[in-house]
């Protein structure tokens, strides 16, 4: 119960990175204005390189059969992460990034299925990081 209460409770707390750099972007001017732009898509990054180590790790409970999906994807998330933003656009790097977690949260329901305490907090977390991520694009476009 308390390893439980702690990962929600870490899980949205990790949220308020995302909504205080947006803020920043949509507040701020200037040099912090532009280091919230980045704080945002490299803490995107971290999370997104995260939840695939959590991909990682939890594939070691299963069989080796069941195991070589999960550390492809694993790998395969934090590959892409990183070339998200390695094409040095910010909304084409925010874009996708959003696509990653909509796309492992895809996975880890289809292997892993959606009961239990653990797969409707990631379906919310995913949920409040794909809106921070829809409000960045549109501040993008906004006032780019």
């Amino acid at each position: 119960m308390r390893a439980k209460l702690t990962a929600q409770t870490l899980g949205y707390l990790g949220l308020i990175p995302f909504y205080g750099f947006l803020a920043g972007f949509a507040f701020l001017e200037d040099y912090p204005r532009s280091l919230s732009v980045q704080g945002f898509l490299i803490y995107s990054l971290a999370i997104l390189s995260f939840l695939g180590g959590a991909v990682w790790g939890y594939a070691r409970t299963f069989p080796d059969g069941q195991q070589v999906t999960r550390l492809l994807v694993s790998n395969g998330i934090v590959v892409f992460a990183v070339c998200c933003l390695l094409t040095a656009q910010t909304t084409v790097a925010a874009t996708s990034l959003l696509l990653g977690y909509l796309a492992l949260l895809w996975f880890e329901r289809a292997v892993d299925g959606r009961e239990g305490w653990y797969p409707r907090m990631r379906w919310r977390l995913t949920v409040g990081v794909v809106i921070a991520h829809a409000g960045y694009g549109l501040l993008q476009i906004a006032g780019g």
